[in-house]
């Protein structure tokens, strides 16, 4: 099944964590939030401004969001648990360089 958004919704993939800390404790189920990173899997059109005009979404496909704890619907699509989020419920766009850096 292909699903696409509609005007200003993005779909979004969490991104998981590691179940191990930095000190070699695993993290059982029960203790675990639910991640607020996400990668964005697809992204509506946009939505209308005040002149009727599409306004494009500053996100894009295979962007790594950050978002609000109680942010999207969930869904299951194809097996999968997705979101489904209105573009305003991102926070920001996590950059390639930053990540980079976290890694080093």
């Amino acid at each position: 099944m292909s699903f696409r958004p509609l005007h200003d919704r993005i779909l979004v993939r969490r991104v998981e964590f590691e179940e191990k800390t930095k000190g070699g404790i695993i993290i059982p189920d029960t203790a675990k939030e639910k991640p607020q990173e996400g990668e964005v899997i697809a992204v509506g059109p946009g939505a209308r401004n005040e002149a009727g005009q599409i306004q494009a979404l500053d996100v894009k496909a295979g962007d790594r969001i950050l978002f609000g704890k109680w942010s999207g619907t969930e869904i299951k699509i194809n097996g999968e648990d997705l979101l489904i989020m209105k573009e305003s419920d991102v926070m920001g766009v996590i950059e390639a360089q930053v990540e980079q850096k976290k890694a080093a």
